[in-house]
């Protein structure tokens, strides 16, 4: 073997062109399969990290065939104190935008997760330091002013003291002892957040605007826990189901038609569960063809090199050496290119993992997901490199073993005539040239929907737009407080120069976290859920958000400064909303409808349809309420100027301090809050994006093997030819044709699959269409010059053929 090893060594030193890029080749598609394994490997695959997290479950609300992860959390007390399944039952709510002062001049914005007070016993997690917070403690409403720290949380602001425990902090202006620090490799029950703390629910109306306590309308909470032991999910459903069926009789109005499904945790059960495993398996299947593209190319550049060595391998059989010495030294070589190009491409892996898992996609929003390669990765990689070496590895060795070497040797390695035959190594090609079009055809869809997703409106002008975001809650205002100073800080930023308009919002279209509520026609008195006209997107806007925000105004008026209590209580809606419940936007200003138990509403105007919780959404119903009543500490001033946005920030800064200097600011573009929206298109793109180029390489690769593998077994004919006077275009035509006969049946074939496969973009990318004439184009025009490009070293070796040297050496 050792043996075996050096002369497989010498005979790629003596051909480094080729051994390097049989390397590279295999490394790239060894590396994009394990970066595409390790993420879907931290994201589907492994468990959360908890103990016995193959029997965690989430509980999901079920809408027909639609599930809702968030319940309220009275039915979360309801149902963990009479369900016969689970050992406990834990609720968790993310917030974000807390105020957090240690009382040394240090304040900072915190996320927690906001968790029943059973979370860390339930979940089995051990403390770090300290103690966690547990159900003993819990005396109802505001009763647990404790909080626990993450470790990244304590080593990044705290230092890592560990007399940190016992210490009090202050969250928005209420103070909260410090009673513990989480293990460090323990981050929640939610695979992309990164919580800095964890603070009891029962005290959320200290922290957050919101007060769910006893609001069993407000579904906020996502609820998991370990089944029992001998449980079944099936037993369990049907078991919490019938706890459902029993709050549905005692509520009516708040749970009439409830019922429970379970999912599993880590990515909010299946709303961002579902789509992403779909992405992940067609993301590692679409990475296994690249694979199997690169050993389809090896294959054919390893049979070109056989057939530029037949003359030496005949030879060698000749002097007596046996087949068998010879394939085992084919695969040898075959196999040190697999294992060499395997750890550069894991090594080029391992460095992008651990930058992915540092990555954090949304500024100041601690969503990050660690992705480092485990043992399983590496296993596969191994995997990979042995079967690739021997996948390409043996198919030359069929070349070998129909080899005469007599015949060889007396036709001087070379052969006169074309096989016109189909050959597995034409359907490889096929195969692998269909593999690239389908690739180039999604990463050409998704960059053209990305750049339109840039260039659309979403029922809002993002360009020429600086948001200032705070939180009055936390920057210590009493609810009596805010619309006073909301309308002030109004005022200080409409008196800017160069600002045209100036709006106000409790929340973004398109910004993490929504609010909808249940709206009823004018004629209903039974206000049960089954009973309403369907869910609307809420929003409580100034007079002048509309114009600030650009969202154009079709019928009626916007609000204005008289929509005060105690006059008619009013709404603008969306277009989409007048459809549904009015029949037209004509006849919905000056109708009315009911929201929230029986409020009525009354028409004022309607505004353009939108986008307002993802891209990609369906059309829905939205309605934007007053500030003046409808109170919000939560602040987002829309800022509409032409001058540059640096400019207007710090105009922005200057003007609200001088209001109040300690108020939190966080101060951006539009365009750049828009991250979170396009996180999931720009991710998706930028996937297809690299499989589309390695794709490209590997067609490159492919074309060119194809294209030498036959000017380098017909040389003599070539030379022939040209002796009795063919001229070059005939030769070229001989030389290629049959390599772009096989280029443009592969094209096609990836074209029509690209179209049918690229249809599951649209659900990730908005606006993502394949029936693109920019697409098809920029499909057939990539395909010509990949082909072009790897066929001009073959038609150049081809052309340069001197008839007198090859007959002289037969």
């Amino acid at each position: 073997m050792t043996s075996d090893l050096r002369l497989a060594f010498r005979q790629l030193k003596k051909s480094p062109g080729f051994a390097l890029t049989a390397m590279l080749t295999l490394a790239l598609a060894i590396g994009a399969n394990a970066i595409v394994f390790s993420v879907l490997n931290a994201l589907v695959l492994r468990p959360l990290n908890v103990p016995h997290a193959e029997n965690l479950f989430m509980v999901e609300r079920a809408y027909g065939a639609r599930t809702a992860p968030s319940q309220s959390f009275p039915d979360y007390r309801d149902l963990r104190d009479q369900n016969h399944s689970f050992e406990q039952l834990l609720a968790v709510d993310i917030v974000g935008g807390v105020g957090l002062d240690d009382g040394k001049g240090n304040p900072v914005s915190v996320w927690p997760y906001m968790i029943s007070s059973n979370y860390f016993d339930a979940l089995g997690i051990q403390p770090y330091l300290g103690r966690f917070i547990h159900a003993s403690e819990e005396h109802g409403k505001n009763s647990i002013a404790e909080v626990v720290l993450s470790y990244a949380f304590w080593h990044s602001y705290f230092s890592g003291d560990p007399g940190v425990v016992g210490r009090t902090v202050r969250l928005n202006k209420h103070p909260y002892t410090i009673v513990g620090v989480a293990p460090k490799d323990f981050r929640g029950t939610e695979l992309f957040f990164a919580p800095d703390l964890w603070a009891p629910l029962v005290n959320q109306s200290q922290i957050s605007e919101y007060d769910s306590y006893d609001n069993r309308g407000s579904h906020s909470d996502w609820v998991l826990g370990h089944l029992k032991a001998g449980v079944t999910p099936e037993a369990a459903t049907s078991d919490i189901n019938t706890v459902a069926a029993g709050l549905a009789k005692t509520y009516p109005k708040e749970d009439d038609g409830l019922k429970f499904v379970l999912t599993r945790p880590g990515l909010v059960g299946d709303t961002l569960g579902k789509p992403t495993r779909a992405f992940m398996m067609g993301l590692m299947l679409l990475a296994g063809l690249i694979l199997l593209a690169a050993c389809a190319n090896l294959g054919s550049l390893f049979t070109a090199r056989a057939a530029d060595r037949s003359r030496e391998i005949a030879v060698r059989m000749a002097l007596g050496s046996r087949r068998k010495l010879i394939i085992r030294q084919l695969l040898t070589e075959a196999l040190l290119v697999s294992f060499a190009g395997g750890a550069l491409g894991m090594a080029g892996a391992v460095a992008i993992l651990r930058l992915l898992s540092t990555w954090r996609p949304i500024p100041n929003i601690p969503i990050n997901v660690p992705v480092n390669p485990d043992v399983t990765t590496y296993a596969l990689a191994v995997f990979l490199a042995i079967f690739s070496g021997l996948l390409f590895g043996i198919v030359p060795i069929r070349q070998v073993l129909r080899s005469d070497p007599w015949q060889v040797i007396r036709a001087g390695g070379a052969t006169t005539g074309g096989a016109r035959r189909i050959t597995v190594r034409d359907v490889l090609l096929v195969l692998q040239i269909a593999i690239c079009a389908v690739l180039v055809t999604a990463s050409l869809v998704a960059v053209r929907g990305l750049a339109r997703s840039l260039e659309s409106s979403y029922g809002i002008q993002p360009v020429g737009a600086v948001l200032s975001k705070t939180d009055l809650k936390m920057a210590g205002y009493e609810a009596d407080q805010w619309v006073s100073m909301q309308k002030k800080m109004l005022e200080a930023a409409a008196a800017i120069p160069g600002v045209e308009s100036v709006g106000f919002a409790d929340r973004l279209p398109l910004s993490i976290g929504g609010n909808d509520s249940t709206v009823y026609s004018d004629s209903t008195t039974d206000y049960r859920p089954t009973n309403g006209a369907g869910d609307a997107q809420q929003f409580d806007v100034s007079p002048d958000y509309f114009r600030a925000a650009g969202t154009a105004l079709l019928a009626g008026r916007a609000l204005n400064m008289n929509d005060v209590d105690p006059n008619p209580f009013v709404a603008v809606i969306n277009r989409q909303f007048a459809i549904k419940l009015f029949g037209s936007v004509d006849k919905a200003v000056g109708s009315h409808f009911k929201v929230w138990q029986g409020s009525r509403v009354l028409v004022v105007g309607v505004v353009e349809d939108g986008k307002y919780e993802t891209l990609t959404e369906d059309p829905k119903p939205a309605m934007f309420f007053s500030f003046l009543q409808q109170r919000s500490s939560q602040t987002w001033l829309i800022v509409r100027s032409k001058r540059a946005p640096d400019e207007i920030a710090a105009a922005i800064q200057r003007s609200l301090h001088g209001l109040d200097p300690t108020m939190p600011l966080e101060i951006s573009t539009w365009t750049n809050e828009l991250d979170s929206a396009l996180f999931a298109a720009r991710v998706a793109t930028v996937s297809l994006g690299v499989l589309g180029l390695l794709g490209a390489m590997l067609a490159i690769t492919g074309i060119f093997g194809m294209a030498s593998y036959t000017v380098s077994k017909r040389l003599r004919e070539f030379g022939i030819r040209i002796a009795l006077g063919a001229n070059q275009r005939k030769v070229l035509g001989a030389a290629l044709g049959r390599a772009f006969r096989l280029l443009a049946i592969g094209s096609v074939a990836g074209i029509i699959l690209g179209v049918l496969a690229t249809r599951v973009l649209a659900f990730i990318v908005y606006q993502a269409t394949p029936r693109d004439p920019f697409i098809l184009g920029g499909v057939v025009l990539t395909m010509l010059v990949l082909g072009l490009l790897a066929a001009w070293l073959p038609a150049r070796r081809a052309l340069s053929v001197d008839p007198m040297i090859l007959l002289r050496e037969e």
